[in-house]
């Protein structure tokens, strides 16, 4: 199981660097789109019409693809104020739970974005904006990355289940 769980988080640090890539691109189409605004280039555009759009869609799929590997490194803020004035051993079954709620919100989640993205498809409903594209396109990441939380969600309850009866220290405190 260990090597599985290592195996997955280097599968989600490659999805975080996709993050990054698309946040690097976006920064690149902005650039650009100013540029072609303030600077008339002969054979250029005056801007790119699609940049906003784009970098919307860009921004939208960045922090999905960057959401589980910041719960895998417990670069999220949870308020765990109570956590740290209870017994360890009510706080470390007060994680169960949060873990378990998160799991079943994950699935949840799935099912829907799933749901959404089949019956968007199936309707061949379209987006029009600058852009005309099929609406599937941006419903079907949600699906995806909540599948990835949830998985995430079960190696987290994993770990605890291995771990000493206590809080967690993996992610940013709020006390």
């Amino acid at each position: 199981m260990e090597a599985l769980s290592r195996f997955y988080g280097k599968m989600l640090a490659i999805l975080a660097g996709l993050g990054c890539l698309l946040l690097f691109l976006m920064m690149l189409i902005i650039v650009a789109d100013i540029l072609l605004r303030n600077f008339m280039i002969p054979g250029l555009p005056i801007g790119l019409s699609w940049s906003n759009e784009v970098s919307e869609f860009f921004l939208y799929v960045l922090t999905l693809s960057i959401a589980p590997w910041l719960l895998r490194n417990g670069q999220h803020i949870r308020v765990d104020i109570f956590l740290k004035i209870v017994p360890p051993k009510i706080a470390w079954l007060l994680e169960w739970l949060g873990d378990i709620i998160g799991l079943a919100s994950c699935l949840i989640f799935t099912w829907y974005g799933a749901n959404a993205t089949y019956q968007s498809f199936i309707s061949g409903s379209v987006n029009f904006k600058t852009l005309v594209t099929p609406e599937w396109w941006s419903l079907a990441p949600i699906p995806i990355v909540f599948v990835l939380l949830s998985i995430e969600m079960l190696f987290r309850i994993w770990r605890l289940k291995n771990s000493e009866m206590e809080p967690r220290n993996d992610a940013v405190s709020s006390a």
